[in-house]
């Protein structure tokens, strides 16, 4: 096959080179996006009088013909046109000839992938931006069926103060929904019109750009030519987006993983989101959730290695770049394979609550309440520290938790000690006088939800 660019050459090139150079193997997924584009490319080159209006028309009719047959399965790509757009281009050639070789006036394949990546970004920031929301709200929904369900929480993976599953889950939520937020602050980077830039300075034809700008629903168009094929800082930023995603998704599977241990017993996973063991016919693995925590090294990898390809490139365009479309595509394919399951795999989960309280109950959880009352009856802050230690390592000692311990016992470590330590101790009372905004008390776990609703209720 002719190479459409071939005119300076006076030899084919080696077969080797077409396999090497070639990206339709991958990049043909931008079918969609790159007929699109050049229908509004087409159309713009009829409006502004480059090409007659009939020629603009039988290209645009054409192209969508084209698409109605890639989507039936009756085309093949070729990987001696390279890529996607020398494909479809070829294929138009094939179909009305000479008229078809006009498409690609005033354009360069330069900005013109440039616009087929932003689309076909904005379109699948679209389609995460909707699989994220349906994982905040499986979270929310267990967090209202969970708002007295104490637990214990941890630092250092380590026993520290109770809390309730609610406000644990909540946490997540807050976190998933920031990434929805870097998600749509990516879109808007990714919302900038490049076509018109050309190879690397333009064209010196008329061309329309805003008309092709608002074709295409874009809000903007770019500012300068060489920045408008060089640019792939907005597919850097998605990767980061999705990256910081991921390892949401990752922590949260490692706690999974564990409170589904036998050790912590405080979730089981149900049994569709768990596999058995070849050889111990007792098992039943997470494999779910260590399946979406080793796929984050995936999505960290596709960002390592276009901040690589991107950190020594000179301007304008080089063919490097061609290889942010594979780190682009594993990221995204693999987000959307995580977060459907992931999120079904929590919608059925079994909490055990009781286990979770007897968990909160043991490790001294309520020593830092046993130190603030003491703080309210008037002890200073470090000396009341002091004093709840002293009295955790005599229950050490004693083998009992702070809550057995008699008065008597309570009053060798000081004498403003009194009957209502025992309330000010218990579990319930640690976790619902918490009430300040973003505590874990029932009252600001409630506000918490409501406010978690109305956030919802507005994407």
């Amino acid at each position: 096959m002719a190479k459409l660019w071939g005119g300076r050459f006076n030899k084919a090139t080696d077969k080797k080179v077409d396999d090497f150079n070639s990206s339709i193997a991958f990049d043909a997924r931008l079918y969609k996006q790159d007929i699109t584009g050049s229908i509004a490319h087409a159309t713009m080159l009829g409006s502004v009088g480059i090409i007659t209006p009939e020629e603009s028309q039988l290209i645009v009719q054409t192209l969508k013909e084209i698409l109605a047959d890639i989507e039936a399965g009756k085309v093949a790509f070729s990987i001696d046109a390279e890529d996607i757009h020398m494909n479809i281009e070829t294929i138009l050639i094939d179909r009305i000839g000479d008229v078809g070789k006009k498409l690609h006036t005033g354009r360069s394949r330069n900005d013109q992938v440039a616009l087929d990546i932003r689309m076909y970004i904005k379109d699948e920031i679209t389609e995460i931006s909707k699989l994220l929301r349906h994982t905040m709200q499986t979270i929310l929904t267990k967090a209202e069926q969970n708002t007295d369900t104490i637990m214990p929480g941890y630092t250092h993976l380590q026993k520290a103060q109770p809390i309730t599953f609610a406000h644990y889950l909540l946490a997540y939520f807050q976190m998933f929904r920031r990434d929805y937020g870097r998600l749509q602050d990516t879109y808007k980077r990714c919302d900038v019109m490049p076509l018109g830039s050309g190879a690397l300075a333009g064209t010196t034809f008329p061309l329309d750009r805003e008309l092709v700008k608002n074709l295409l629903g874009f809000s903007s168009i770019t500012e300068n030519s060489l920045d408008g094929v060089s640019d792939r800082d907005f597919a850097l930023e998605l990767l980061s987006a999705l990256s910081i995603l991921s390892v949401h998704l990752s922590r949260m599977s490692e706690e999974m993983i564990l409170f589904n241990t036998h050790e912590f017993s405080y979730i089981e996973m149900d049994d569709a989101f768990s596999t058995g063991s070849s050889i111990m016919p007792q098992k039943k693995n997470p494999d779910i959730a260590e399946l979406v925590r080793g796929k984050s090294g995936r999505v960290f990898g596709d960002l390592m290695a276009l901040l690589t390809v991107m950190k020594g490139l000179p301007l304008a365009y080089n063919k490097d770049m061609q290889e942010d479309k594979e780190a682009i595509f594993d990221a995204i394919d693999t987000i959307k394979m995580c977060l459907p399951i992931f999120t079904d795999m929590l919608s059925t989960l079994t909490i055990r609550k009781e286990n979770m309280r007897k968990g909160a109950a043991g490790g001294f959880t309520n020593a830092t309440d046993y130190a603030d009352y003491l703080v309210k009856k008037g002890v200073p802050f470090r000396e009341a520290h002091g004093i709840s230690g002293r009295t955790v390592f005599y229950c050490i000692s004693q083998n009992k938790a702070l809550e057995d311990l008699s008065l008597e016992e309570f009053k060798t470590f000081s004498p403003l000690i009194e009957e209502d330590v025992y309330s000010a101790i218990a579990l319930e009372t640690c976790v619902n006088e918490r009430k300040i905004y973003g505590g874990p008390a029932k009252e600001a776990v409630l506000t918490a939800i409501q406010n978690a609703k109305e956030f919802l209720d507005t994407i």
